[in-house]
């Protein structure tokens, strides 16, 4: 309820409110003939008649003298004396309306205001500063003036504001909007939103596999408890067409989600303040500075329980029930009421990562497979008995891998991690490779498929005529340009001199960040040279397989272990860093429209991830050990350290221990967030607020102490799963099993995000998308360049190829002395011969552990010979493969 200030006319009654007025350029401010004094009915959230009263140009404004720093830390020197005079001055001059405080009625389920007939599209919350417990007079004075003239505006603009005491907590006060039918009608036009004409009564042809219905309906959601969506052929609203639009009901015309879309649209461009010419506007300022404690709409009822109300269709329940709930996990996602309930954004995504989900199925299943045939095989693996067996690989002494503390080395104590290699390094990576390759192109054209269907079936298919800039970006909108198209003026933030700086900077701050993770990255290596020269000193001068740590914890193993957890540490806390500056970043560039936001912002973070998360990974597959010289003439890191080798069987058992530890590390930390947090947070809330009696607490005040989900939640989901997506792509040919480690985890991810989405947060704005945005095209480039990645780990990572050209060609004669092909005598044709007499004098003196035997030579991993020599052609085959 509002209270109009003395002196002023009455406002409309109720009758005049719900007459028709078509053609209007906002809520007509007509002249009320009222006979006697207004009722307090009649004192409706609505501004008085005037000379100058349209919608949208009438603001309260504060102007403020004093510097604000972004509404946060204010300089309070005479502040108390500036503030009086300013806003002394603004009421003696302008007219400020504020919202009528009525006590809760007792209705917890209700949607509407006291009069129930009003419904509920948004809910601002603020603390009263007049008993907050420290009263700091002039902060308290200043962020009620500007509370006041926010309010008011949006008074001016249409919006119907009621105001109630929180039942828990008397220092809260929840203002409450409602958005009429004028006020509707006008923004829809503004902003372009489709409103359907009439229904559809085209024909729909039956699917080819319609005899396999019975068992699709299974896993789908019984129609009787979610009824399908009436199809409507739409057009963009206009008033003075509004004869033509289906309006059977003017209550139910515009659903929840338009509602809400709607008055957030006014809500974010209502200005509250002038600070030397600059206006000030938006509630997301007016939030983060503590003016609001919070701003959202409303779920319509419990998650648990549907509501009183037999009018509220109880949509938050039945997601619950048919989409949250652990039971309903094998179930497909109800998409239709998702995109009805949380707009069409949040639709896309669940779409997505859904069908993401069901193309992991086919990749997990020929993984899988690829495993088995690898682990089934081992104990048929020739070169790995040969490097277990005590008269061959006992008896091959090895290089030191260090100088001066590392010793001489027998062969066979690396008898464990053969036989893992022949698990992962076997002829099925070969097959899982290129399967995998063309299981990523299928993957993204399947899915642009898909996402047509949802644009035509959703109706965002010209949606890019519909976005509005954002407010940020017209509040700063003070250069005039001329079009080069259109020849028509039109204001812009910045000039083309303005608009190369911004990109300059951007662009010097990003990559600042990318040379910090290589450096992340260098320090790595460097603790893996130092380390593996500690556990190298420590090793046994013989081999004992009874001995369960020196069986399975080599020095190879060891540096690899806690290398990755090292480096998953280091990850998380720069991801956590860099998504501040990345905001940053992105805020200071100032995109025009919201999608332009989150694409530009897309790209930064996607940039940043990629080096963070793929660098070691690139480093290992890559680089480690290609470049070690010989024991004569050792390459050494920055002239001190001794560049580090693989193992004599390759690194790829290394790249598959880093990647089951950053990619198991990261799902169970990000489920751990997600579910645990919001969780933890919503109950320390709700401990804090139980009182000594109970009483019965409002929709609104049940739903302010849910979590907030913030504008860019849905932006980390994203993130997250496509750093998986690289994953599961970028270095597969080295883990078959990461397909089903996403598989696994996606499958949860959906019922989580549903069960936090509908339990822990609040109901989040409802949002227009046509597409996954700009990780369409990042998914397309990890794609091209997972080709390449598997590629070059067959060619130079994976001891497969090597393999394969011993079996056929250097296993007979006239290179082996085999008669048939072998892989027997495979590990003796690999390795070099190294006269100890070459070795430089340090190494050799500074060795104490020379004298391990009375050796004359060492053996040392020949890598040239065989894999460099055919790399080119491996290569090429593939990638023709794949193409």
């Amino acid at each position: 309820m509002l209270r109009a200030p003395p002196g002023s006319s009455p406002p409309r009654s109720a009758e005049q409110r719900s007459a028709p007025q078509s053609g209007l350029g906002g809520p007509r401010h007509t002249a009320a003939p009222a006979p006697g004094p207004p009722t307090s009915r009649q004192l409706a959230s609505r501004p008085p008649r005037g000379k100058a009263m349209p919608m949208m140009t009438r603001d309260v404004l504060l102007d403020m003298e004093e510097e604000d720093d972004d509404d946060g830390d204010i300089e309070l020197e005479n502040l108390e004396q500036t503030a009086a005079s300013s806003f002394s001055a603004l009421e003696n001059q302008q007219d400020i309306y504020t919202p009528e405080f009525e006590e809760f009625n007792g209705k917890c389920d209700s949607l509407f205001f006291n009069d129930g007939q009003r419904r509920i599209d948004f809910v601002l919350v603020y603390e009263d500063e007049s008993r907050r417990e420290t009263n700091k007079k002039g902060i308290n004075e200043k962020q009620r003036k500007k509370r006041r003239a926010y309010e008011s505006n949006l008074i001016c603009d249409g919006l119907e504001l009621e105001a109630t005491r929180s039942v828990m907590d008397d220092k809260l006060v929840f203002v409450k909007i409602h958005a009429p039918w004028e006020v509707l009608c006008t923004y829809a036009e503004i902003m372009h939103i489709k409103l359907p004409l009439k229904p559809n009564d085209l024909k729909t042809r039956d699917f080819a596999f319609t005899h396999f219905n019975w068992f699709t309906r299974f896993l789908q959601v019984k129609e009787s408890i979610i009824k399908p969506e009436q199809e409507f052929f739409t057009a963009p609203f206009e008033k003075n067409r509004m004869n033509d639009f289906y309006i059977q009901d003017r209550d139910t015309f515009f659903n929840p989600a338009t509602r809400s879309r709607i008055v957030y649209f006014i809500l974010s461009r209502v200005k509250y303040q002038v600070t030397d010419k600059v206006k000030k506007f938006g509630i997301s300022k007016l939030v983060s500075s503590g003016i609001y404690k919070a701003a959202f709409p409303l779920h319509d009822c419990n998650f648990n329980h549907p509501s009183e109300d037999p009018s509220c269709p109880s949509e938050r329940y039945l997601l619950y029930r048919e989409w949250a709930h652990p039971r309903s996990i094998y179930k497909k996602q109800p998409l239709d009421l998702i995109r009805k309930y949380y707009g069409e954004k949040i639709g896309i995504y669940f779409a997505w990562l859904g069908y993401y989900t069901k193309m992991l199925l086919l990749a997990a299943v020929v993984g899988v497979a690829c495993f088995l045939y690898g682990y089934l095989n081992q104990n048929n693996c020739t070169w790995s008995k040969e490097v277990c067996n005590p008269d061959i690989g006992g008896k091959i002494i090895m290089c030191p891998q260090c100088d001066r503390l590392c010793p001489f080395w027998q062969l066979n104590i690396t008898c464990e991690s053969s036989k893992k290699l022949c698990i992962f390094d076997s002829f099925g990576t070969l097959v899982f490779a290129v399967f995998m390759g063309i299981w990523v192109t299928l993957f993204l054209e399947f899915w642009k498929r898909r996402q047509a269907e949802l644009e035509y079936e959703w109706d965002t298919v010209e949606l890019q005529q519909e976005e509005q800039p954002r407010p940020e970006y017209e509040a700063r909108c003070t250069h005039v340009v001329i079009n080069e198209i259109t020849q028509e003026e039109e204001r812009v933030p910045f000039t083309t001199w303005g608009k190369c700086i911004r990109i300059t900077l951007c662009a010097s701050a990003v990559f600042f960040w990318i040379l910090l993770i290589i450096a992340s990255v260098i320090g790595i290596i460097v603790y893996r040279l130092s380390v593996f020269i500690v556990f190298s000193a420590n090793l046994p001068k013989t081999f004992n397989a009874t001995d369960p740590i020196q069986k399975y914890l080599t020095p190879q193993t060891a540096t690899s272990i806690t290398a990755s957890i090292i480096s998953f540490i280091i990850i998380m806390i720069l991801s956590t860093i860099y998504e501040k500056v990345a905001v940053m970043i992105t805020n200071f560039e100032l995109p025009r429209t919201q999608t332009d936001y989150e694409n530009s912002l897309t790209m930064k973070m996607f940039l940043f991830q990629f080096v963070n998360y793929y660098s070691s990974c690139f480093y290992i597959a890559f680089f480690k050990g290609k470049f070690v010289g010989y024991p004569g003439d050792p390459v050494y890191w920055l002239g001190k350290y001794r560049n580090e080798e693989c193992d004599p069987g390759g690194c790829l058992l290394e790249l598959t221990t880093q990647l089951i530890i950053i990619m198991g590390g990261k799902a169970i930390w990000n489920n751990i967030q997600e579910v645990l947090l919001p969780w933890v947070m919503n109950l320390i809330g709700r401990c804090r607020t139980v009182s000594g009696t109970e009483k019965t607490t409002p929709r609104w005040e049940q739903d302010y102490h849910l979590q907030p989900m913030g504008r860019l939640g849905l932006f980390y989901e994203y993130l997250e799963m496509i750093i998986q997506f690289g994953f599961v792509t970028l270095f597969v040919a080295s883990f078959p099993l990461a397909p089903l480690l996403a598989l696994v985890n996606n499958i949860l991810e959906i019922r989580v995000d549903a069960w936090k989405m509908t339990t822990q947060y609040r109901r989040m704005v409802p949002e227009k998308a046509q597409d996954i945005g700009a990780w369409q095209p990042i998914m397309q480039g990890i794609a091209i360049l997972a080709v390449v990645t598997n590629a070059m780990i067959i060619a130079f990572t994976s001891d497969m190829i090597p393999r394969l050209v011993y079996y056929w060609s250097f296993s007979v004669p006239p290179y082996g002395d085999h008669t048939d092909f072998t892989m027997e005598g495979y590990i003796n044709n690999t390795l070099s011969y190294f006269n100890i007499a070459d070795f430089k004098n340090k190494t050799r003196a500074g060795n104490p552990y020379s004298g391990l035997g009375n050796y004359t030579t060492c053996r040392q991993v020949l890598f040239t010979c065989l894999k460099m020599h055919f790399k080119g052609t491996v290569m090429n085959a593939f990638l023709c493969i794949i193409n």
